[in-house]
């Protein structure tokens, strides 16, 4: 058992046949070894995400099905591409404009030795995700109010990958989060079409190390991942 989140209780019942569901499909479709206790605690943070959004509007997607295919295997079609990279654990990752905590609580639930970090600079959200902390039991994952910029950023530490999902674009996501990339780091955008004109407009000392176009299952859009480095900088 990996000391940085607390052991999960192993489903019964229909929620059991659920999250082996889950579990399955992230394995056959994604690469991915999800237990059933992953797959259970991933349905339990689409349940919260859900019964949050009908107050605080966290999101526009309303159904489970929609929220499995459009949030959770989403996030989760990211980590094998983000495993590519090499870092040795634990590596520390810190998600900018969390949201109602996509990616971050996903990667957080299935790579429990990844220390997370969500940075949001809405209050309510930030109390969402402290609420998904509490009840899923993840000791991996850190949530910080702040608006990045040059004095939330001295607030925060640097990480090994800076993560984004429908942020901004990739040229104000890096301006914002520059001091917050450890020597060696990676910044890793999430898009959904082809972002060309984004990836012009990039400054002129940021190197594009690849862009995976993602396959998502249940899932027909577009989507994409786009790692980045600093020029000159280091591999981990």
């Amino acid at each position: 058992m990996n000391a940085a989140q607390a052991p999960q209780p192993v489903p019964t019942g229909p929620e059991s046949a659920a999250a082996l569901a889950l579990a399955d499909l992230a394995r056959a479709e994604l690469g991915l070894a999800v237990t059933a206790a992953q797959g259970a605690s991933l349905l339990r943070y689409v349940a919260l995400l859900r019964r949050w959004t009908r107050v605080h509007n966290l999101t526009a997607i309303r159904s489970e099905d929609e929220a499995l295919s459009h949030h959770i295997l989403d996030s989760l079609a990211i980590v094998a591409p983000l495993d590519e990279l090499g870092y040795p654990e634990p590596l520390h990752v810190l998600d900018v404009g969390a949201g109602g905590g996509l990616p971050g609580i996903p990667l957080a639930i299935v790579r429990p030795a990844w220390q997370c970090t969500l940075v949001d600079a809405v209050e309510k959200k930030c109390a969402f995700l402290h609420q998904v902390r509490m009840e899923l039991g993840l000791a991996n994952v850190q949530v910080r109010h702040a608006r990045l910029g040059v004095r939330d950023n001295a607030n925060i530490p640097s990480q090994d990958l800076v993560v984004s999902r429908a942020f901004a674009s990739l040229r104000d996501f890096v301006d914002c989060s520059r001091g917050l990339l450890r020597p060696g780091g990676t910044w890793a955008a999430m898009k959904g079409k082809y972002p060309e004109q984004e990836l012009a407009e990039l400054p002129a000392d940021i190197r594009v190390l690849r862009t995976v176009t993602l396959r998502v299952p249940r899932l027909a859009e577009q989507r994409h991942l786009v790692l980045m480095r600093p020029d000159g900088a280091e591999k981990p």
